[in-house]
């Protein structure tokens, strides 16, 4: 295709410079656009100067040839796409080797690529099972295989080098790299996995417990949990390679007795996967006052913390101890969200004496507080909204009064928005049908129905139907690709999508309200008697002479610049019920008038055709 591509530049259909670019691209036979991705050139027009091109959703599409090659980037036969496309099947079956298909990836990619570029050309037609277990055994592979290098952050790529160097070589190598003790227990973690895989674990093992030894000493002090990490990672490596202990290396006993440590602040630092290990050593550091301290600081650290801090208490038998504790501060309501939130969680049989209506007034008082708090979490308001069960189980033996004093301790709590409290409310009626009278007594004013016209109720409808066939589709579709990210808690995208969420289930719970109270009408031949919902009023303003007209209609029709108000406006108040002659005051433009009323006529004088209910709208009519 060279020498046609030759004659079409020195016909001046191309130019020269892009010779090399169009003949690369029909070689390889596949190409990539920045916006339509991976394609496949199916034919190339020499006539018109111009190829066509298979995109995904663009089948057959033409381009010109000047353009192709200065937007297409070539795609060899090798690359992963092109192997795809020419050979789906057989790219699968190589999925079942995991360190070929890995190496045919970061080939295509220059002999390195991150995490998200393999997983992002290998799901979902290639690996069409669970992920996550294939890229595990696929690591667990790479890193006893000598050409792989693999990162300790998903953000960095992974390599793909031709010299093999030997796993132990590699730990080591990346041990000696590592700057800092935190980083130096990160690369042992990773060495843990692979001990028994490496060529001397005895001599391998001795050069990284003498480093690590020596770095303990300098973060002793400073900072105590990387010194208790590298404890657990040295002793671990120890146990695994059968290595004797070091005379005068320092031990987490000696950690945790020394002056000046702040038991609860302390283990906050330490990585959760080690919470367990460090609190078995503080209680062997401390045999007299280890419970103690425990149930002292419980109120004081993440609920994470809190389980694991209850556990080893119910483990060692104190678990009346634990519960002294917990119902002592429920009923002082000095429990803090976090501790809450994890009894919440746990409510189990061990705890059903202090489970009650208080446990949820403590919740309601921890939040209210947590208000002040610059460093406020709604973690305990969000597992009160989702937990449907959580209400009916906390009173489910209490008495009426009791329940009346708590429903109107939510109605009061200014923790949660009206359509929160509105579920919540409905959870209570739903486990105490008694509480429905005092609950809809103060909500009559609010559930009133609201007079729209036809037009603003099908816009009102279709807004219903865009959120919810679309939005929250296309929400939970975010959600769910964010969630496959990994680590949950550092994760922005996955963030950002479940705040997303709440705020359309607020918009879908307002518009269920507000489409159950709708009354459509459609405001024919209204009463001209008095001002009233589809009429035209006529005023005048006593101070300026100054005539204004006001077309009257539903709670959704206000459009200011043609005079449409809607009647719940306040000028519109003003008007409502009152006849021509009559001087009404309101509220226009920021400032109060007088009024007069001239004229009254109906807005409308034959019936408009309201328009068919479908059951997906929601409402009434």
């Amino acid at each position: 295709m060279r020498e046609e591509f030759e004659k079409l530049a020195a016909a001046g259909k191309i130019e020269g410079k892009h010779v090399d670019a169009l003949t690369q691209l029909v070689e390889g036979g596949c190409c990539f656009h920045r916006s339509w991705g991976f394609g496949k050139i199916k034919a190339v027009d020499t006539v018109f100067a111009r190829f066509t091109i298979d995109f995904p959703g663009k089948p057959g599409h033409t381009m010109d040839l000047s353009f192709a090659a200065e937007l297409l980037k070539p795609i060899p036969k090798d690359h992963i796409l092109a192997r795809k496309a020419a050979d789906l099947k057989a790219v699968q079956h190589l999925a079942a080797h995991h360190l070929d298909l890995i190496k045919m990836v970061l080939n295509s990619f220059g002999g390195k690529a991150t995490t998200d570029q393999i997983q992002s050309v290998l799901l979902p037609d290639v690996i069409t099972d669970d992920w996550k277990k294939w890229w595990e055994t696929a690591k667990r592979e790479m890193k006893k295989d000598g050409h792989f290098v693999v990162p300790l952050k998903k953000t960095e790529p992974v390599v793909y080098q031709a010299q093999e160097t030997s796993l132990q070589a590699r730990s080591l190598a990346d041990f000696r790299a590592a700057k800092g003790l935190k980083a130096r227990v990160a690369v042992v973690a990773e060495v843990l996995k692979v001990a028994s895989d490496l060529g001397d674990k005895a001599a391998a093992a001795s050069e990284i417990i003498a480093a690590l030894n020596t770095d303990i000493v300098s973060y002793q002090r400073t900072q105590p949990s990387v010194a208790l990490e590298a404890i657990f990672a040295r002793d671990e490596l120890r146990h695994l390679t059968g290595q004797p202990p070091i005379p005068g290396e320092i031990s987490a006993a000696q950690i945790w007795l020394q002056d000046g440590i702040k038991f609860g602040p302390l283990v906050e630092t330490i990585p959760a996967a080690k919470h367990h290990r460090a609190l078995e050593s503080f209680r062997q550091a401390n045999p007299e006052r280890w419970q103690e301290i425990l149930r002292g600081s419980l109120n004081f650290v993440s609920a994470k913390l809190a389980k694991e801090f209850a556990s080893l208490l119910i483990a060692q038998g104190k678990l009346e101890l634990l519960k002294e504790s917990l119902g002592r501060l429920i009923n002082q309501h000095t429990a803090s969200s976090e501790l809450l939130l994890w009894f919440g969680r746990e409510r189990n049989e061990d705890f059903v004496d202090i489970l009650g209506p208080e446990v949820f007034r403590a919740m309601l008082t921890a939040m209210e507080r947590d208000q002040f708090n610059e460093r406020r979490s709604n973690r305990l308001r969000d597992f009160i909204l989702e937990d449907q069960e959580l209400l009916g189980e906390l009173t489910a033996s209490a008495d009426i009064e009791v329940i009346k004093d708590l429903t109107r301790a939510l109605q009061l709590s200014p923790v949660f928005d009206d359509m929160d409290k509105r579920s919540l409310l409905a959870r209570l009626v739903k486990a105490h049908p008694q509480v429905q009278s005092l609950i809809t007594g103060e909500q009559t004013k609010q559930d009133a129905s609201l007079l729209v016209s036809w037009e603003s109720l099908e816009r009102r409808r279709a807004e219903y139907q865009e959120l919810v066939q679309k939005k929250i589709p296309a929400n939970s579709k975010e959600i769910a690709i964010a969630r496959s990210y990994g680590d949950l808690r550092e994760n922005h995208e996955y963030k950002a999508a479940k705040e997303m969420q709440k705020m359309l289930m607020h918009q879908k719970a307002d518009l269920e309200v507000q489409l159950a109270r709708a009354r459509g009408q459609d405001f024919s031949n209204a009463k001209t008697e008095v001002v009233g919902p589809g009429t035209v009023v006529h005023v005048t303003d006593l101070q300026s002479n100054h005539a204004e007209t006001f077309t009257v209609l539903g709670a959704w029709d206000s459009d200011p610049d043609k005079g449409v108000i809607s009647y719940l406006t306040p000028v519109a108040q003003a008007l409502l019920n009152h006849k021509v002659g009559d001087e009404i005051e309101a509220e226009l433009h920021g400032n109060k008038h007088r009024q007069r009323i001239d004229k009254i006529e109906a807005w409308r004088t034959e019936a408009a055709p309201a328009p068919v209910p479908t059951p997906a709208h929601v409402g009434a009519h």
